[in-house]
């Protein structure tokens, strides 16, 4: 069996409403965005960020406009109230067999979730999204996706002065966590460490210095 190549994808960063994401991301990180688009699925939209060569940061929120759904969305969108200041909430792993790391994650005792076809004009994905919606690991454990689409997002979008240097995933479980990263060959920019309080760290390099996410 060939084994899958896994790798960062992008982070996920939560708002209440999309428009007060993009001003955080813009005010924090001094990039602008770009338009992303809908999920009518999941009855969100988004924008995006190219923060590496391969590699970029999406801001999430409920899409006012959509039609209602039947289920609960991802990222524990509907659990956010308002006035909930945005967030880095989790991250996405990129990974060449999704069956395969999927089983591998339920090997160390990380169920993903189901693997689900998802589309948006000319880009195709599947992607693991737990049933109830929540976060797996309070984020600290990533959503699996694979692209079926030859140009991945962050070739189609602008360079920007931002370069991801480092993610910093801390969390009490956190052995389990890289004990299957480390078994995926997932080590790249990652770190974790053992700590009662779960947070993600994210440090992008810019041509002023170090910002901290």
């Amino acid at each position: 069996m060939t084994t899958p190549t896994c790798q960062l994808d992008h982070l996920v960063l939560t708002a209440t409403a999309l428009a007060d994401g993009i001003r955080y991301v813009e005010q924090r990180l001094g990039c602008r965005m770009q338009p992303g688009g809908k999920h009518p699925r999941l009855g969100t939209h988004n924008a995006l960020l190219k923060i590496g060569e391969t590699c970029y940061l999406e801001v999430i929120a409920i899409d006012p406009d959509a039609a209602p759904v039947t289920r609960p969305r991802w990222f524990q969108l509907d659990e956010l109230q308002p006035g909930t200041p945005p967030r880095l909430t989790t991250w996405v792993l990129r990974t060449s067999d999704i069956v395969a790391t999927r089983q591998a994650a339920i090997n160390a005792g990380i169920d993903p979730g189901s693997i689900e076809d998802m589309q948006r004009g000319d880009l195709n994905w599947q992607i693991t999204i737990p049933a109830d919606g929540r976060l797996l690991l309070h984020g600290s454990m990533p959503s699996l996706i694979q692209w079926h689409t030859p140009q991945l997002p962050p070739a189609r979008l602008p360079h920007s002065a931002l370069q991801l240097s480092h993610l910093e995933l801390q969390h009490p479980d956190a052995h389990r966590l890289q004990n299957w990263l480390t078994s995926i060959g997932c080590t790249e920019h990652i770190t974790t460490h053992v700590h009662t309080h779960p947070l993600l760290t994210a440090r992008f390099q810019t041509p002023t210095g170090t910002i901290t996410l």
